[in-house]
């Protein structure tokens, strides 16, 4: 069997290779011939990984899964949320992101926030959706090196240290996506 993750993000596909049974072979957009920009043009999380499978599936006509990330942050309505990546501005960057979203919690003592990764199946001429939500709150300043994106100011709760300072296997055991792909893999295995 084989499925179309909707990325080209080559470490990505080997993480939730490694994850699958050896009969279902994962592919990239790239094995597909996929090269255009596929469009992310609605308004919440689940809406873009939906509308990015039933394009895969609908121009391609391949079985495919795709994903979803945000940071919705409680004091501020739930924002970046959709918006994380292009929080500061189309062509902005993580720091650009980050400085803004301290700068916009500089005065609210509410610091709870969840990432939230929504990966959307379309398998079998059937939708099915799959969430993970990691909670936690937000730091006054950046702590860490590793990973990406809000990750040196997420501290997920229950833990002393913010994502950038976790070593990948704990990130991936507790964090959003990690959980996500844990129950899209179930139900691969089903």
């Amino acid at each position: 069997m084989q499925i179309v993750f909707a990325t080209n993000n080559q470490n990505k596909i080997k993480e939730v290779q490694a994850l699958l049974p050896k009969e279902i072979k994962l592919l990239s957009l790239e094995d597909i011939g996929c090269v255009e920009e596929i469009p992310e043009t609605q308004d919440t999380i689940e809406g873009n990984a939906i509308q990015k499978a039933a394009y895969i599936k609908t121009k391609y006509g391949h079985d495919c899964f795709a994903d979803d990330t945000g940071l919705e942050v409680e004091a501020l309505q739930k924002a970046p949320g959709v918006y994380s990546a292009r929080y500061a501005g189309a062509s902005c960057n993580a720091t650009n992101n980050m400085a803004l979203l301290l700068e916009n919690l500089s005065n609210h003592p509410n610091r709870k926030a969840q990432f939230k990764t929504v990966i959307a199946l379309q398998y079998n001429n059937k939708q099915h959706i799959f969430t993970g939500i990691c909670e936690g709150t937000i730091t006054h300043t950046k702590h860490g090196e590793k990973g990406f994106g809000y990750d040196p100011i997420f501290k997920p709760k229950g833990h002393q240290h913010t994502f950038a300072e976790m070593d990948l296997d704990l990130k991936n055991t507790i964090g959003h996506r990690g959980k996500a792909i844990a129950q899209l893999i179930r139900f691969l295995n089903s």
